[in-house]
């Protein structure tokens, strides 16, 4: 009687190790900044107060507020990933900055600034976001609303 042999060869082995490491090195990446984006988008959440303080004061006094206090919101904002949530003042009043945390974040993002900006019309307030001018956020890792 003949005996079968089992497994597999050397080859195939090789094979399926060079598959999955074609895959890992491109899935690797993509998570990352999924991660990113995910970490960014607790700026956005953490921006809501923010925000509906601004408009109400836009409301109120025709003009944008000149800091957290002026705005009647929390003077420090903070989270698990954003160090500091401010609204701004002089040229860029009414304008949110959030600052993300330089540690336990990722590092594409560490210290990076993502500021929200209202714009004024027909008596509505639409807010964009973008990466602020100086250690903004790249925009590969904007969140989708922001896009």
């Amino acid at each position: 009687m003949k005996k079968v042999q089992q497994g597999f060869t050397l080859i195939e082995l090789m094979i399926v190790v060079a598959i999955i490491g074609i895959l890992a090195s491109v899935a690797i990446p993509a998570y990352q900044d999924y991660i990113a984006r995910s970490q960014l988008s607790e700026a956005l959440s953490l921006s809501e107060g923010p925000k509906t303080a601004i408009s109400e004061y836009w409301g109120s006094n025709g003009s944008y507020p000149t800091g957290n206090f002026t705005a009647g919101v929390a003077a420090t904002i903070s989270g698990n990933y954003v160090s500091s949530v401010t609204i701004l003042s002089g040229s860029n009043a009414g304008v949110i900055e959030a600052t993300m945390s330089s540690s336990g974040v990722s590092s594409g993002i560490q210290g990076k600034k993502l500021q929200i900006s209202p714009l004024t019309t027909a008596g509505s307030i639409k807010w964009t976001c973008k990466a602020a001018s100086t250690g903004g956020v790249p925009n590969k890792y904007l969140p989708t609303s922001c896009k």
